[in-house]
């Protein structure tokens, strides 16, 4: 079907001519009504098979006329094969996403937990950003570069999927996760760079302190959107951890540093956010993907292919075809 929706007829007012095949038909199924003479054969049983056979193909003769026509019509028409190129000319945006590690984050308070939805949330947003070039840090209480800046977007998810608590030293250094970030910025070149850093606590851990992080990317142009994760009040999360690596729950009250990441998102230029539901969580995606534009410039170039000869051998075919059946097969007379 995308093959018809990408044709294009060069001259279109022969299709006027489709108007003669209504015509054709109704005269043929008219004339049908009056009385054939007819000659009755005694013991025609035996001839039964070969009668039904060229009775069938008698029957089908119209329609191959009928065919045929439409593709003569059709190939007058001139159909061209519509081939688009298209130019694309983005200013992309260097994206550094931050996303927290610490066992907090492992709260139940969102389903099934923070961690997974902000994950699931994230790759949404991934989706949406198909010229920018993204990156992945994570911190807990120390911090790396999950996957530098790459327009590679399923490698960037793939990492996204593998993220998991328990991997880094357990803590909350906010400073050393904007910092690996911006450090993957600094040699950027693209006009617009920013960082989304989400978090559940506050910062306790990390030798470079949240605020210094935040001056070194206010000096090369970098804008910080934070965004704080967790309900208000209390949530089931992480106590304490087992021998066996797994954890133990309780109720715990959700502390977020929403001063500190008001005070980052504001000297850089950014925007904080407070998410205490998945649904939140998304609408602040939503509104960094419209505050960050990227500029596209696309430019559509067409080139056609001529089809006629395709719609003209269908008419040849269909018309050979019942003149082949109706003077050589069914041997009917003129």
């Amino acid at each position: 079907m995308s093959y018809f929706r990408a044709i294009e007829f060069m001259h279109p007012w022969w299709l006027l001519l489709l108007l003669i095949v209504p015509f054709l038909i109704y005269r043929y199924f008219k004339g049908r009504t009056v009385d054939d003479a007819t000659i009755s054969i005694p013991h025609v049983s035996t001839l039964a098979s070969s009668f039904n056979v060229r009775g069938w193909m008698y029957k089908a003769l119209p329609f191959l006329r009928w065919l045929g026509i439409i593709f003569l019509i059709l190939s007058l028409a001139r159909p061209q094969l519509v081939l688009k190129e298209e130019e694309v000319k983005a200013e992309g945006i260097d994206i550094m996403l931050v996303m927290d590690l610490s066992s907090s984050m492992l709260s139940r308070d969102f389903n099934p937990d923070r961690l997974q939805v902000s994950k699931m949330v994230a790759k949404q947003f991934v989706d949406k950003r198909e010229y920018d070039r993204i990156g992945l840090a994570v911190f807990a209480g120390e911090s790396f570069t999950q996957c530098p800046l790459t327009t590679d977007h399923r490698i960037l998810k793939e990492f996204l999927d593998q993220l998991q608590c328990g991997l880094l030293e357990d803590g909350t250094a906010i400073g050393m996760g904007l910092a690996a970030a911006v450090n993957r910025l600094k040699e950027s070149e693209a006009k617009s760079k920013i960082v989304i850093l989400l978090t559940d606590g506050v910062n306790n851990a990390g030798y470079i302190k949240p605020m210094q992080a935040a001056e070194i990317a206010d000096q090369i142009d970098v804008k910080v959107y934070t965004i704080g994760v967790g309900t208000m009040g209390s949530a089931i999360a992480p106590m304490s951890r087992r021998s066996d690596g797994s954890y133990v729950f309780g109720r715990s009250r959700v502390e977020i540093d929403e001063a500190l990441l008001r005070e980052i998102s504001e000297l850089t230029g950014g925007r904080y956010f407070r998410a205490t539901n998945q649904q939140a969580l998304e609408e602040i995606y939503a509104q960094i993907d419209v505050l960050e534009k990227t500029e596209i410039e696309v430019t559509t170039f067409k080139r056609f292919s001529e089809e006629f000869r395709k719609f003209l051998w269908l008419a040849f075919l269909f018309l050979g075809l019942e003149w082949v059946l109706k003077y050589l097969v069914i041997r009917a007379i003129p």
